[in-house]
């Protein structure tokens, strides 16, 4: 029961700040960029001015799919930021050359990050074979493998999980820190926009907030489960 509370409560957390990043991302898009720069042009300024010359600046389809892949060296950015002139629209691009900036420049954060992917791929399939297991054959679980045993694999993975997740914190802040930092300085923005830059990019951050503090209340929810079992 516990535990369905604390997946609804993150669920619910989850929904409201993504609701909030969507609706400020429309109000900030219906004004225009004093620069007049679309979100192309701003991320691929950003990255020449850092002397990164080996991104590319590509267009993918979705709503605030924004990302950049570090694997082909592309910076990604949904419809309504690559072809938007506003604040929100510059702010995201910048944001995800920070990224690129990051990946350039070897920053620790993100390269202990991406060394923890394959950990965390791993990690997620195991727990899904565990509680596919618990869930189809809860009856015979016990012959399979003991029901501590599975609780501490859960716990394991949960660790990963949470680990990923407050590592992630630091390299989305960074980057939205390089970003502020350089539509500020190039003034890509006035001071009126900054702060709907500003405020769009805190917004965004929340969302990974909100994961890092789901996952470790779900780890010390198993963590007590563990630990109550050896009182019984």
């Amino acid at each position: 029961m516990e535990l369905f509370v604390i997946i609804i409560v993150f669920m619910i957390l989850s929904w409201a700040v993504s609701s909030r990043l969507k609706g400020k991302f429309r109000k900030y898009s219906q004004i225009p960029l004093s620069t007049g720069l679309t979100g192309r042009e701003t991320a691929e300024l950003m990255l020449r001015d850092n002397g990164i010359h080996d991104v590319a600046v590509t267009s993918v389809q979705g709503q605030l799919t924004d990302h950049y892949n570090p694997a082909n060296k592309t910076v990604n950015l949904s419809p309504d930021v690559y072809n938007g002139r506003s604040a929100a629209a510059a702010a995201i691009a910048a944001h995800e050359c920070g990224h690129a900036v990051q990946h350039a420049t070897a920053y620790s954060f993100l390269e202990f990050r991406s060394a923890m992917v394959p950990v965390q791929n791993v990690s997620a399939r195991i727990i899904n074979i565990v509680f596919w297991t618990m869930i189809l054959g809860g009856f015979i679980l016990p012959s399979i493998i003991p029901f501590q045993t599975a609780i501490l694999i859960i716990i394991a993975c949960y660790t990963v999980f949470t680990v990923f997740a407050f590592v992630t914190l630091p390299v989305e802040y960074d980057a939205s820190k390089r970003a502020l930092a350089w539509i500020d300085q190039r003034n890509v923005v006035n001071a009126e926009e900054y702060d709907m830059a500003k405020d769009a990019l805190n917004t965004a951050a929340l969302s990974y907030v909100v994961v890092a503090l789901g996952s470790l209340a779900t780890l010390l929810y198993y963590v007590l489960v563990y630990l109550g079992m050896g009182d019984e």
